[in-house]
């Protein structure tokens, strides 16, 4: 996330990384998802308070966990008191690997911004045909990009170049200002 966050930067757009409590305190397992999604509420809520961010778009995402609790983010009420432009996500964690039936996917109906999903093929936590139904009932407002042969870290095995991500993001963000 720190050289996609770099190589956004790098083409002028203003961008915040943060880690959730849990992770600065080296603890492995992660909080449960209330307290991660006030942690998220908190730091989006206190970056658009201050320059740069302040009166701009607010686009939010994050890799795997941190993108579906952007995802969350993005279904409530209030979409961050409508600051909220979209949510880019890297790897949405759909299922648990080796468990379809655990679906993460009760709050996706209720988004109403963009969404754009990067996801490998070859993703444990669910592949882009499996999110694709269910991210469906978003209508326009979701883009599922196929990284080919990708896994959940978006690597693709044998090859050493890497998708531009950073192009592809700032390009999606681009058409939803």
């Amino acid at each position: 996330m720190v050289d996609l966050a770099t190589a956004l930067a790098v083409r002028g757009v203003d961008v915040l990384t943060f880690n959730f409590l849990y992770s600065e305190e080296r603890r492995k397992v992660p909080d449960r998802t209330p307290l991660l999604e006030s942690c998220y509420r908190a730091v989006v809520t206190t970056a658009c308070s201050h320059p740069p961010f302040a009166g701009n778009k607010v686009f939010i995402g994050g890799k795997s966990m941190g993108g579906r609790m952007a995802t969350h983010l993005a279904a409530e009420d209030d979409a961050i008191a409508g600051r909220l432009s979209g949510v880019v996500v890297l790897g949405y964690p759909l299922h648990p690997p080796g468990k379809p039936e655990q679906l993460r996917i009760e709050h996706l109906p209720r988004i109403r911004v963009p969404v754009l999903i990067v996801q490998g093929e070859r993703d444990p936590f669910g592949s882009p045909e499996e999110l694709r139904p269910h991210f469906a009932r978003l209508g326009t407002l979701a883009t599922i990009h196929a990284i080919a042969g990708g896994d959940h870290s978006l690597a693709v095995r044998g090859r050493t170049e890497k998708p531009d991500l950073p192009a592809l993001v700032a390009s999606w963000m681009a058409q939803h200002l």
